[in-house]
């Protein structure tokens, strides 16, 4: 027979108060407690509305205004979960105002979610990497991927390995900037010579001379061309939903981009590692030279490359920073955060919105229900 569960542990309503005094920020639904100190700086709508709620009940606010939140929302509340209060759940714990009776009912639907989440119960062991075991979670991996947790993954058993598969989010700028900077300053030398044709010299008699003046224009081509590039690969290639029977599939899908969605605040696997990155940059560039004139290629690759770096430190900044309310940036992190939490089959787009909104695939606004 299995050990029966410990005991949760219980805190005074004196207890949550020295902590909440401390600077740590507790919240509570009914009669159980969460610490979310560690998790206010991810807080999709930012950290003053976790902070504003400390000590409260925040039933009602999962339920909305401003927008009621998601099955995962709830489940990865659970992961926060330190215990259960003493005496009587509508008493108060701070001098912030109380929720009412009858926020503190549990909605029967949302029931079975707000469970502990319970790692040794898991379909992985969490305790080993986890790439080869994913390839054997069959029919279960697109639902158990996209259950987002809060914890670091470790993919490969080789130290060497796993280490080039993560990285720095500020190790995009600082290897990609220099390049883009070389290949521009490079490429405008040539156009300001003269003589650069349009395409690849095995078409020089279809081709026809490129003025100075198209540099900037090819420039921003290449940034309006990534922007593209990062919709269709998001949507057709990250989004993929690999056959549950091939092992190898569900393995690539979960190092490409899966591991992601299972745990969207791994510090380290926000952005792309410069290893991976390196032969998808250079295959793009292999690609536009077979194609277009050197300095043609050089000058779309070094916008392109460009909008790759916007799009690594706008993806990382939708996680981890704390835009102004109402801003572009706070609207863009709404949509992302609705990508990983409740709609992943839509909201591709991670700079801009531009590609969801001529392809249909915003994410749907979904109408406030009041609790009754």
């Amino acid at each position: 027979m299995a050990p029966a569960p410990p005991p949760a542990a219980c805190f005074s309503a004196a207890e949550v108060q020295r902590r909440l005094a401390a600077g740590a920020c507790w919240v509570r639904r009914g009669a159980r407690l969460y610490d979310l100190t560690g998790f206010v700086r991810q807080h999709p709508g930012g950290e003053q509305l976790l902070w504003a709620r400390a000590g409260q009940d925040v039933s009602a606010d999962l339920d909305g205004p401003p927008h009621q939140h998601s099955a995962n929302a709830r489940r990865w509340l659970e992961q926060y979960y330190v215990g259960d209060l003493q005496g009587d759940p509508e008493g108060p714990v701070e001098n912030g105002p109380v929720a009412s009776a009858s926020t503190q009912k549990t909605d029967p639907v949302m029931e079975p979610k707000l469970k502990a989440v319970n790692w040794e119960k898991d379909l992985v062991d969490w305790q080993k990497p986890l790439l080869w075991q994913v390839g054997h979670l069959g029919e279960k991996y697109d639902e158990w991927v996209h259950q987002p947790v809060s914890r670091p993954i470790r993919l490969f058993h080789s130290d060497f390995v796993e280490a080039l598969s993560k990285t720095v989010w500020y190790s995009v700028p600082i290897i990609w900037i220099p390049l883009v900077l070389y290949c521009s300053w490079s490429y405008y030398g040539a156009f300001a010579q003269g003589n650069v044709q349009l395409l690849a010299p095995f078409a020089t008699e279809y081709s026809v001379a490129m003025p100075e003046s198209a540099f900037p224009g090819l420039f921003l081509l290449g940034l309006f061309l990534w922007s593209l590039l990062e919709y269709l690969i998001h949507r057709f290639l990250f989004h993929m939903k690999p056959p549950s029977d091939s092992a190898y599939l569900i393995m690539l899908h979960f190092a490409l981009h899966g591991q992601h969605h299972k745990a969207p605040f791994d510090t380290f696997r926000l952005v792309f590692p410069p290893v991976p990155a390196s032969l998808v940059i250079a295959f793009f560039y292999l690609v536009l030279r077979l194609i277009l004139s050197a300095a043609v290629a050089g000058t779309v690759f070094a916008g392109s490359l460009l909008g790759y770096v916007i799009y690594d430190l706008t993806h990382y900044y939708l996680h981890f920073g704390s835009p102004h309310k109402g801003s572009y940036l706070y609207h863009l992190k709404a949509h992302h955060v609705k990508h990983h939490f409740a709609h992943h089959r839509s909201g591709f787009g991670i700079s801009s919105k531009l590609w969801d909104h001529f392809f249909h695939t915003l994410t749907p606004e979904e109408p406030h229900q009041k609790t009754q």
